[in-house]
């Protein structure tokens, strides 16, 4: 009797079943994509998809940053995953670079075998990789904005036939990020738009105060001087007091039309060039410190500062700068329970000609979403009606500067922003330096 034929049975629907499943996959994510407009929710329901069709333990988008030159890990998913949320690898290291400079999906069935594998990723958070599939995440047209790793299949290793299905659910992804950071463009344009005619609008609103200290100033004056030398005592403190008062009055209603503007230019992304003149970070800390000495004081807090007075002077844009000392501990004082302390220290490096700054505070700290927020236009506000431009506002600040700004940050801890500030100002475009203007600020 001959042989019957072999049947292709089972093939076929061993195919059937994963085509159902990638229907089945894609069927949800288009349908978080109508659903759902935060992004982060969206791909984070994209990544659970991805791990349940394919049965991997842990996944990953990191998103690109072309000012650092780095992957960052934005979408963390799986057991120890989420340790690793926004840690930053250089984009010229690792599979994951090279996936996203190639633009072409890598399987790594075992990663101990391939040398660009970045095993200090793993040790960071006590990791395991033994398999990986990772596929740049691009726009139909145009380069990658990052990548996407699934790892570790729970029955097997991942392969092939698990690219077909991811390949679907990281085009999804790129269209829903690339989707967000258009709406975000049209947002944040509108909203600087809306600063423009709310700066106009506060200057209206303040010149009737700066017009009215100016008339009561000399009215004070006046009034005081009438009191007699019987009161001389409690003539001469209400005078403090008074000028005291009436000079706050004067230069917070100016710092709040700076501020406004800067407000609005970070968000356009346009800034009027520096005005460098000799500069006291000390006077600038101090001024910052005392504006905000009754708001921190109302919520019990010390402000401290510390090895500032030993500092050399600096060539700087003081609204500016000022801006950037108020920015940060304007930001910290909402986050330090009562009886915590903001102090600024300072320090000097001659090696590399640098005056350090730190804003350091006892307050709750930052999760690692924040932290990965901090400096860019989407950044996350804690703070009820916050828009979250502060820290980058202080970025454009210090790096206009020629600078440098980091942080570090513990939950339950505290938070500490370091600024690295050169003595003079970086040249301009034409390659010369801008003239100081005469005096010191302060």
């Amino acid at each position: 009797m001959p042989a019957r034929p072999k049947s292709n049975r089972v093939p076929s629907r061993n195919r059937a079943v994963q085509l159902a499943k990638e229907l089945e996959a894609a069927r949800r994510i288009s349908q978080s994509l109508s659903r759902q407009t935060d992004v982060d929710s969206l791909i984070g329901h994209a990544l659970r998809t991805a791990l349940e069709v394919v049965g991997a333990d842990a996944a990953s988008v990191l998103l690109a940053d072309p000012a650092s030159k780095q992957l960052v890990f934005r979408h963390v998913i799986g057991q120890k995953a989420k340790r690793l949320r926004g840690m930053a690898i250089p984009w010229d290291q690792g599979i994951a670079s090279a996936v996203f400079k190639s633009g072409k999906p890598h399987i790594s069935q075992d990663v101990s075998r391939d040398r660009r594998h970045l095993a200090r990723v793993d040790a960071s958070i006590g990791y395991h990789t033994k398999d990986m599939i990772t596929l740049p995440l691009k726009p139909w047209e145009g380069k990658p904005i990052g990548v996407l790793e699934v790892l570790n299949k729970r029955r097997g290793r991942l392969g092939q036939k698990d690219v077909s299905i991811l390949m679907i659910i990281s085009a999804l992804m790129s269209a829903a990020i690339v989707q967000a950071r258009l709406y975000e463009e049209v947002k944040f344009a509108e909203v600087g738009r809306l600063l423009g005619d709310i700066g106009h609008d506060v200057g209206n609103l303040l010149t009737p105060v700066l017009c009215g200290v100016d008339l009561l100033g000399p009215q004070l004056e006046k009034f005081l001087d009438g009191l007699g030398e019987p009161e001389a005592d409690e003539t001469r403190q209400m005078r403090g007091l008074s000028r005291d008062v009436l000079g706050l009055l004067k230069t917070s209603a100016r710092r709040i039309q700076d501020q406004v503007k800067q407000m609005a230019d970070c968000v356009k992304g346009l800034s009027t060039e520096p005005q460098f003149r000799p500069c006291r970070v000390e006077a600038l800390v101090e001024q910052a410190q005392h504006t905000l000495s009754l708001l921190a004081k109302d919520s019990h807090i010390e402000l401290r500062r510390d090895g500032l007075e030993g500092l050399p002077p600096i060539l700087a844009d003081e609204r500016r700068l000022y801006l950037a000392f108020y920015n940060l501990i304007n930001n910290a004082i909402p986050e330090v329970p009562p009886g915590g302390s903001i102090t600024v220290r300072g320090g000097w490096e001659p090696k590399s000609r640098q005056v350090l700054v730190s804003v350091i505070d006892t307050g709750r700290g930052m999760s690692s979403d924040v932290q990965a927020s901090l400096f860019s236009p989407r950044a996350i506000s804690r703070k009820a009606g916050g828009t979250g431009l502060g820290t980058k506002i202080v970025k454009d600040v210090i790096e206009a500067h020629g600078g440098q700004i980091t942080v570090e940050s513990r939950e339950g801890v505290g938070t500490s922003f370091h600024l690295r500030l050169p003595l003079k100002p970086p040249a301009s475009s034409d390659g010369k330096r801008p003239k100081p203007a005469r005096g010191l600020a302060g």
